[in-house]
Parts: C-alpha cells; structure tokens; sequence
C-alpha cells in the first residue's frame, strides 16, 4: 500500500500539482467512494471516512457532490391514468 501512495505523490509532484490541489483530489475522490458504497446515507459515508457528518456535508458543498440518491423508476406508464382517476374526472 505504501508503494501505491509512493507512486501517486511522484506523479502529483512530477505533474506539477500544487499540495492544495493534491488534497482536493484525494478528499473528493474518497467522499464520493464513500457515498457509493453506503448508498448515499451521509452518517454512514461520515463514519467510514472518520469525520463528523457536519464536516462531510460542509466538503459536499465545496466540492460540489450532490448526495441524493438516484430517484426509482415511476411504475406504469407516465401519461396514463388509472380507472380510479377516469372516474372521479367524469
């Protein structure tokens, strides 16, 4: 593992990455690693990543990482109404 992160900091420094930028790389892709793996649920992503869920929620701002989970599919067929619906309508 230490040779992995070896090789990510020579091909930051030799990139010409400024450290602050460096830092926003690794925060962001680890937040959104986080959120995947726990579906979205931030306490959970919070934990995982050992930082207070304020914390995580204030770098989902910055970095711009929307949170909300996918929506579900609509059942049936947009558009179509149900016998429900004729009738109350006639």
């Amino acid at each position: 593992m230490k040779e992995k992160f070896d090789a990510l900091i020579d091909h930051l420094v030799n990139g010409g990455f400024f450290m602050e930028e460096a830092v926003e790389i690794l925060e962001k892709g680890m937040i959104e690693r986080a959120l995947s793996r726990t579906s979205q649920n931030q306490s959970a992503a919070s934990k995982a990543l050992g930082i207070h869920r304020n914390t995580l929620q204030r770098k989902m701002v910055e970095y711009q990482i929307d949170g909300k989970r996918p929506r579900r599919k609509q059942s049936g067929r947009a558009g179509t109404r149900t016998a429900a619906s004729k009738r109350i309508a006639s």
